[in-house]
């Protein structure tokens, strides 16, 4: 069976081979795609490993899960979607929507495998309460950011020079190991808290008894913290067994119930994120297994630093089924020997000097309520000679002719009001004559944070001799998307499910009609990377805050004149346009909205690009109606006049 016939059959997944001292191995991504696929049992894929032509998979076969059939591909005769990703990436059945990222691709192993079998809850528990477990991207949540980059890399890294230096722990372990120490919160856990505080009355008065009946005591200690650890223990493995030990019914006595919350004993850590196993300690059980049995081997002395992920470990290896699941995949798991019986627990000021909270910074510090204006921001700038300035939009009486264009492209396709829907168009007439004055045919447009679909799919039916990719994190939005696609028969056009900086692929435009907050900056910086014009309509811009990669101001010129406090006053500020607040508020707020996006034109132009900002007609459309318009150096002379784009637009129509 070759590739092509393959793929028609299933979903293809495609994991990556790497080369080590001329040696194939498996990256720690693939090593984890592969773990779940055994735990979960999953035969919904045909299996991929992408090698170069330097290396051959052959000797990686002992690493394998011998359930899955798995075959070989090379780089070159992957799909062009799946090529535009970095690995791992998954494609459905049509070739035209890619999953791609390893969070993003666990879960969706995890959809498929219930979809073949609703039955299994066990893997379906894995998403985590609120089946939430990883779906926050990286760049947002520090936690995903730790487990699906942080941890793997750290790892990655160590295992390439594992004795240099021998004593120096990765700050990405340490993290992990301070948030194992902490006590968490779940859901309704007062009721396991206060049970937790009746198995340790009940500890001491049995302790009490044994004093009373003998003089040597000295299991007493661990009686009592095996009573209160058993209870987080049994929690957390009553979700995964069907032979659990049945919960309690009756009701506290009194004594317990009257305990006021605060009072009660923490609930320790079983697994990473709380009580119950989820996807999170799938991706970390290949992660610290490939660690430990480095440290055993060349610094076996700093395992005492590791206490909380010791314990961690050996109690991921009760889960029903990981022991299958690793020894399927070449795992030969061990319990370490290390007594983590009685642990201590996090002081306040642990907690404090964390890893994770000295790596917060300014991206996640709580905002105090504000007390004053801009107006002294403003101030300080226009006395230096910075103000905000719009260009003139080149066409704005152009719009595209939404009577004769098919349903399913029309936003009244939506769930949306008619006015809503009514404003949807025009900021969709606005953002296509931009990306149109600046098409050329056989081009790529890139429609970030794609939602639902409507500019990409606008684009893709106006420009049907450019491909149009859609990019968005959010699984339901981009199934709908792909279905009103399928429903309009375009061939022009793929989706991609991942964040974006999972997104590889060369493209000539970058289009994003109201990205929230730093996403407007991602999408800027993807851009510039890849030498592509941009048109971006930014959103939210009281979300902005320094990020991993972006800091504020962005500009020499910003950086010189204000503080990142006043650059966030504007940014405050900015998301003040709402109709319902006085014209003069607006104005102040179209200001400081016109100000930072100035700041991001500003910054782009040490790049050699030509950009504009300009406000999108009419500009009752939307509060926020800023467009910034950027060119690269090569393509800083294009000019076309609204006649000319009448002209092009009707000819592609046509």
């Amino acid at each position: 069976m070759n590739h092509s016939e393959a793929k028609e059959q299933h979903p293809s997944l495609y994991l990556e081979v790497c080369s080590q001292n001329e040696e194939p191995r498996l990256p720690l991504h693939t090593s984890i795609v592969l773990f779940l696929l055994s735990y979960c049992e999953c035969k919904s894929f045909k299996v991929f490993l992408v090698f170069d032509h330097s290396c051959s998979t052959d000797l990686l076969r002992s690493e394998l899960p011998v359930s899955l059939g798995v075959c070989d591909v090379q780089v070159e005769a992957l799909p062009q979607l799946v090529r535009s990703c970095r690995l791992p990436a998954a494609l459905d059945e049509t070739g035209q929507l890619c999953r791609a990222g390893l969070a993003v691709v666990l879960r969706h192993v995890i959809s498929k495998t219930i979809e073949a079998d609703p039955s299994r809850n066990d893997v379906l528990a894995l998403l985590g309460f609120k089946k939430t477990c990883l779906k926050a991207c990286a760049e947002v949540s520090k936690w995903t950011r730790l487990c699906e980059i942080g941890i793997p890399s750290a790892v990655e890294e160590h295992l390439q020079n594992p004795t240099d230096p021998v004593h120096q722990l990765p700050l990405a372990i340490l993290t992990l190991e301070q948030r194992l120490a902490e006590p968490v919160k779940v859901h309704n856990d007062d009721k396991i808290r206060r049970q937790k505080l009746k198995e340790q009355r009940q500890s001491r008065k049995n302790q009490a008894h044994e004093g009373q009946r003998s003089l040597d005591s000295e299991s007493s200690p661990a009686q009592s913290s095996q009573a209160s650890d058993g209870l987080e223990l049994r929690a957390a493995l009553a979700k995964l067994s069907v032979d659990s030990v049945p919960a309690s019914t009756t009701r506290e006595n009194s004594e317990i119930r009257k305990v006021k919350t605060a009072d009660l004993p923490p609930l320790e850590h079983v697994f990473a994120e709380g009580l119950y196993f989820t996807l999170t300690d799938v991706v970390l059980l290949p992660c610290i297994y490939q660690y430990l049995c480095s440290l055993r081997a060349h610094a076996a002395s700093t395992l005492h630093q590791l206490p909380h992920l010791l314990r961690w470990y050996s109690r991921v290896q009760e889960v029903p089924g990981i022991r299958r699941a690793a020894e399927d995949c070449g795992l030969l798991l061990s319990i370490p020997q290390l007594s983590t019986s009685s642990l201590p627990g996090p002081s306040a000021q642990d907690t404090l000097d964390s890893p994770l909270a000295q790596e917060e910074g300014p991206e996640t510090t709580p905002q105090l309520p504000f007390i004053g204006g801009p107006r002294p921001t403003l101030t300080k700038l226009k006395e230096n000679g910075i103000e905000a300035v719009f260009a003139p939009h080149p066409c704005p009486a152009w719009a595209l002719p939404w009577d004769s264009l098919p349903g399913a492209i029309n936003p009244t396709e939506g769930k949306m009001s008619n006015i809503r829907a009514v404003r949807k168009m025009q900021q969709l007439n606005n953002l296509v004559a931009m990306v149109t004055e600046l098409a050329r045919p056989g081009g790529t447009v890139v429609d970030f944070c794609s939602g639902t679909g409507h500019v990409g799919i606008v684009l893709a039916h106006t420009l049907p001799h450019c491909q149009v990719i859609l990019i968005e994190n959010k699984e339901e939005s981009l199934v709908r998307a792909h279905s009103r696609s399928a429903e309009l028969g375009l061939k022009n056009i793929g989706f991609i499910q991942a964040n974006l900086e999972y997104f590889t692929g060369p493209f000539h435009i970058g289009v994003a009609l109201h990205a929230c907050g730093i996403a407007t900056d991602m999408v800027l910086e993807h851009c510039i990377q890849a030498g592509a014009a941009f048109v971006i309509s930014p959103c939210c811009y009281g979300f902005i805050q320094n990020a991993v990669k972006f800091s504020f101001p962005k500009s020499q010129r910003f950086k010189d004149n204000l503080t990142y406090k006043e650059h966030m006053i504007l940014c405050r500020f900015a998301d003040q346009t709402a109709v319902q607040l006085t014209p003069e508020r607006r104005l102040t707020g179209k200001q400081c909205m016109g100000l930072v996006d100035l700041d991001r034109s500003w910054a782009a132009g040490t790049h050699g690009y030509s950009v504009q900002v300009m406000t999108m007609e009419p500009e009752s459309c939307s509060p926020k109606n800023n467009m910034l318009v950027g060119r690269p150096p090569q393509m800083s002379g294009w000019v076309v006049t609204a006649g000319q784009l009448e002209a092009r637009t009707a000819s592609t129509s046509a």
